[in-house]
């Protein structure tokens, strides 16, 4: 990720999401992407939360989209390590969310959306 500057992605990556551009997102994500998110298993089953390239991914977000109109993500930490960048956002419905990108030749070739497990019950454990 040379000349790469984490925190002016995620500054792009936060607008687009905001204005709701697919187009925008989408320009940072290789054509064969690998996406997955467990999200996407819910709104698209079909999937098992697991979109492979572009066009899937677009389907994914566009649907999510439609769903969650107010969506809107603000940033709480954004993290950086060799050719991956973690951006951790508090969603519209205030869940803190962390979005995990893996970078190929400065595009996105691998990501995985990530919300938080209860650590107290996990599931299958009764209360």
């Amino acid at each position: 990720m040379t000349n790469f500057d984490p925190a002016t992605f995620a500054a792009h990556w936060r607008a687009a999401w905001n204005a709701h551009d697919l187009d925008a997102v989408l320009l940072h994500f290789h054509d064969d992407v690998t996406f997955t998110s467990p999200i996407a298993a819910s709104l698209l089953p079909e999937t098992g939360g697991i979109m492979h390239g572009k066009a899937a991914l677009r389907a994914y977000w566009e649907e999510g989209l439609r769903r969650i109109p107010d969506l809107h993500f603000t940033i709480e930490a954004v993290f950086a390590g060799v050719n991956t960048l973690v951006i951790q956002y508090i969603n519209q419905k205030g869940v803190s969310v962390s979005e995990v990108l893996v970078f190929d030749a400065g595009l996105v070739r691998e990501g995985h959306g990530t919300y938080p497990t209860d650590i107290n019950n996990p599931a299958g454990a009764s209360g």
